[in-house]
Order: structure tokens, then sequence, then C-alpha cells
């Protein structure tokens, strides 16, 4: 019969991820709650929140695998994925792990903003997940279908779904196109993702609230990443909404969001072009032709500067990090030497 492990996904690559650790007798278990010293981990006999040894990294989040041994996390399996963003501090955090699918979840009680849609999807193809567009609350416009036209204009080759929560439209595509992995969603307060996971949960696990009517604004209902299992299959982790999306990825991801770019940029006279000034540009001379739209050209523009930026600065972290290791090893050395 199957147990609480094998609705979360406890197969093959993961139990021969454990057996390599080595830790003998240790239990696989699966983070679904994160909160401030203790995680929550479902192992084959039940969910209880457990303490994470200090000396484990990387520290598991929601989505993790991990080994337990007396009753404690003492590692975190090998990941097959991270989503992860730049805090507000400048430093990196991680979402969630092992991720297959991120639906971006905007609301259309107020503004889609393009920008967001696009630094969440570069997020999701850095961390190796497949991004998808859920537009909620269609119950609540005239015209959805005019509102999925735009953002797929927008956002040419991701999947874009209408969905209400309240009349259950477009609900059936959405579980059609997500079930059997893990499955994240991710959006600004107030877009519906509580309202969303309860509706493809099948129960109330997430609390909702209500909207501010001046500016449609909500509060944040939930306050922790959460792993629910889904009815047909595979898990969904709701998390808390979130004001802004700060790139941690690499240029690829960017490359990848910009699909329609990178490809047209094959094209272009030199190999390094910016796609600025560069005579024999394809990418200027779609934007010259009103194939591409200007302003794509400048989010792209935009986002690969963040992401280099933001290389730079792990860049400077690491280097400053490998200085103050070697300071510490030479003075450990220099006191060995006056020991002796």
């Amino acid at each position: 019969m199957p147990g609480p492990l094998d609705a979360l996904g406890w197969a093959e690559p993961w139990i021969g991820r454990l057996a390599a650790l080595g830790h003998d007798g240790a239990v696989p278990g699966r983070v679904t709650r994160g909160d401030r010293g203790a995680v929550l981990v479902v192992t084959a006999d039940g969910a209880r929140p457990t303490t994470v040894l200090a000396a484990v990294r990387p520290r598991p989040v929601v989505g993790d695998w991990v080994a337990v041994a007396g009753g404690v996390v003492v590692a975190t399996l090998p990941r097959s994925s991270l989503l992860r963003r730049q805090d507000p501090s400048g430093g990196e955090q991680a979402l969630v792990a092992n991720v297959d699918v991120v639906l971006v979840v905007c609301g259309l009680d107020r503004p889609v903003k393009p920008g967001r849609i696009q630094r969440t999807a570069a997020l999701a193809l850095d961390a190796g997940a497949t991004p998808m567009v859920v537009l909620t609350k269609a119950d609540l416009v005239a015209d959805p279908a005019a509102a999925r036209a735009r953002v797929e204009r927008a956002n040419p080759g991701m999947a874009v779904l209408v969905v209400s929560a309240t009349s259950g439209d477009g609900l059936e595509e959405l579980r059609a196109l997500t079930g059997g992995g893990t499955v994240a969603l991710l959006g600004e307060s107030g877009a519906g993702k509580s309202t969303l996971a309860n509706a493809l949960v099948g129960a109330t696990v997430a609390a909702t609230g209500a909207i501010r009517a001046g500016d449609a604004r909500g509060r944040h209902t939930t306050t922790a990443r959460q792993l629910h299992t889904l009815p047909g299959g595979g898990v969904l982790v709701d998390t808390p909404g979130i004001r802004s999306v700060g790139l941690r990825v690499a240029s690829g991801a960017v490359a990848a969001t910009f699909d329609d770019i990178t490809a047209l940029a094959a094209g272009c006279r030199f190999a390094d072009c910016a796609h600025h000034r560069e005579p024999g540009c394809e990418v200027l001379a779609a934007v010259e032709r009103g194939t591409l739209a200007a302003s794509r050209l400048a989010a792209w523009a935009a986002l690969e500067q963040e992401a280099a930026d933001a290389g730079r600065a792990d860049d400077q972290a690491r280097r400053a990090l490998a200085r103050r290791l070697g300071r510490r090893a030479r003075e450990a050395v220099g006191r060995r030497g006056e020991d002796q």
C-alpha cells in the first residue's frame, strides 16, 4: 500500500541519492513547511517538526528531500533544482527545492505587469523549471480572453492560462498541464494564490483574505511556504506574496526567457552583438520592422544587466570569503608555530 512518502514523490533517483550519502540508519523525509528554527518533515511515520543539525549544508527548504536520524535532519539530499531570488538585502534567498513547474500567478483585478512575469520566468528557468502564467479572477473581468491574448503577445512561447477558482473555469486545463510533479505558486499578495491552492488541492489548506478595494492589494494570508499533495498526483507549494522579484540567475536564464530575441541574435553580424547600435544587428532590424516590440528589447537589456550585476556581486563575495578563510588559515598556522 502506498505510504505518505509515495504521494510526495519518493522514488528513484532520490532512493539512490539517500543511499549514496552513507548515513546508515537514516530514513528519508520531505520538507513540507519552513519556519524559523525547525522544518516540518514528512517521513513514513508522518509529519513532525524536526531540528536541523547546524552542520547540514545546504540548509533544507520546502521541497527538499532530507535524511533523518535520531529525530533530527542530518543531511539534505542533492537537489534536482532550486528556485531562488535575490532578497532585498542583496543576498540569496532559497524559495523551493526540486521544483518542476512554476506558476506565475497574476490577478486580473489589477494591472498585469510584464516585467514581473519576465522576472519570475527567469527565476523558474534558472532553476530548470517550466514557467507558466496563470491569470486568476477571470470572473471579475468582462473579456478574460483578451487579457490572455495580451499576455501571450508579451511573452511569446510561454503557456498562459486563465482561471477562476470561484467558477472553476480553467482549472481542469491547469491540472492537466501541471499534474505529477512539484508545482510552485509565485506572485504578489492578493493575486489569488491561496484561493487557487485551495481549488487545486480540493480542500481549505491556505487562508484567504479580503482585497482592499482602493488598490486591489491583499494581505499576506500565506505566511510561510507550504507543500500540499494534489488529488491527481504531484505536490503544490503555496508561497507568501513577494513584493519584488530580485534576479539571482545566470545570464542563460534571461536568454531562455527571451528566446525570441535569442533566436534573432543568431542572425546578427557579430557574435558578441549587444543589440544597441551595432551594424548588422538582426534584433534591431526586427524592431524597425515592427516584428519585435522595442519595450521587449528594453526589458531584455534591463534583465541582462541586472543578472550581470548580481554575478559580479557573487564573484566579489566569493573572493572576500576566500580572503577571510585564507587569513584565518595563515593565523592558525602562525599560532601552531608559536606553540612549538
